[in-house]
């Protein structure tokens, strides 16, 4: 047994899938004994009575620049050593026999005593998806610190070039798993270290060092508040279109001229066009998109909603397609919330615009607009006259609540 499976029963965490590693043997040994052959890149089986998945011990070589730039080499006689020797960090580069022994040839039970993330050898620089591996290990492994030489290879990784080759569909894989860690922050912080983040996401990356207004932001520089922004949507267990709402709503601040600091005028329309760069480079899914897109543009105005008569809230709720999709509000709201109490100071402070807005949306949706068209056909009404009285009625109900 190798990998994470191990790693994780060291550290007393669940175990959630096992993998093991096969030595000495061939395909065919394995596909005569009943194993299910599924990898395509290099031999991979599933067992036929767990579906546990078993690989041929293995070892590569780096052909090209890129994810798939590697000749992978199998055969009986590839060690385990060998194998374990290709593997991205010690703590995963750790065996378990079936009598339990342990393999540990580069001292991974010592990184995990010391809470270190290590890579395993100079092969590391190889693939650059390991750079997003390991950041996204930060973020599961809060206490973990990266090794001094571990940072300094990532760093000459990213001056090679190699991140430059990443496709976007795994970079997207690897920061959506990360956004969903406990503490997505520290994914975000060993990228800029290593100065990957400026080149897979400049527009995250250039909002470290500009300030906000001190009243509103104790913590002022804007990338310290949307690091807390992010552990804040961890901490409320937001599901990933909301983590990546919050993680592009203030887009637009890093764009501000250094003139019209602290202000941020108008900065929601210059994070959602940033952001539908971000979506279309990286190939966001669809419902992360349309959830981050409405953020982007309607944080500011749902924060000062109890400020909002019953006209610009019943518009306010249009724009965020509430009436349509009742549950992109309740999201919508959330990622609100993660900004709110994001801050310095205001992360137990409770965010009453939530609860006010699903008022006003509850008895909004109440309004029988049926019965609404109906009187408006009766009149020789039709198109927009019949949305501008169902609108009419929905100011009506939600004027009520607020009286």
């Amino acid at each position: 047994m190798v990998g994470g499976a191990v790693r994780d029963a060291l550290l007393g965490l669940p175990v959630q899938d096992r993998d093991w590693v096969v030595v000495g043997a061939t395909p065919d040994e394995l596909v005569r004994q009943g194993y299910i052959a599924v990898g395509k890149d290099f031999p991979v089986f599933l067992h036929p009575q767990s579906k546990e998945e078993y690989a041929l011990a293995r070892t590569e070589r780096k052909t090209s620049l890129g994810y798939h730039g590697f000749e992978v080499h199998t055969a009986p006689d590839v060690t385990l050593e060998q194998d374990l020797a290709r593997r991205d960090l010690t703590i995963n580069a750790i065996a378990q026999a079936v009598d339990g022994t342990l393999i540990d040839p580069y001292q991974g039970q010592a990184d995990i005593k010391a809470r270190v993330l290590r890579h395993v050898s100079d092969a590391f620089r190889e693939d650059p998806v390991r750079i997003l591996r390991l950041a996204r290990f930060a973020a599961r492994f809060a206490d973990f610190s990266v090794a001094p030489e571990t940072m300094q290879l990532m760093r000459e990784m990213v001056a090679h070039g190699e991140v430059d080759a990443l496709v976007a569909e795994r970079v997207w894989q690897e920061l959506a798993r990360g956004l969903m860690e406990d503490t997505p922050s520290r994914m975000f912080e060993v990228l800029r270290d290593c100065g990957a983040l400026q080149k897979l996401l400049p527009e995250v990356a250039r909002l470290w060092g500009v300030p906000q207004r001190a009243e509103y932001h104790p913590e002022v520089d804007t990338g310290v508040h949307l690091m807390m922004v992010l552990d804040m949507s961890a901490r409320l267990k937001a599901n990933l279109p909301v983590r990546f709402a919050c993680l592009c709503h203030d887009l637009g601040k890093g764009t501000t001229p250094p003139e019209e600091w602290p202000k941020h005028i108008a900065h929601e329309i210059r994070s959602a066009k940033l952001l539908k760069g971000v979506c279309e480079r990286l190939r966001v899914p669809v419902e992360c998109r349309e959830l981050a897109d409405v953020v982007a543009r309607e944080h500011g105005n749902i924060h000062r909603s109890e400020d909002l008569n019953a006209a610009a809230i019943v518009r306010l709720l249009e724009r965020c397609d509430a009436f349509r999709k009742p549950q992109r509000l309740t999201e919508i709201l959330l990622a609100c919330e993660c900004d709110a109490r994001g801050r310095l100071g205001m992360q137990e402070k409770a965010y009453t615009q939530r609860r006010q807005l699903l008022t006003g949306f509850e008895v909004a949706q109440s309004v029988a607009t049926n019965l609404i068209a109906e009187e408006a056909l009766s009149k020789g009404l039709s198109g927009p006259k019949v949305g501008e009285m169902i609108q009419a009625a929905r100011v009506r109900a939600v004027q009520k609540t607020l009286d």
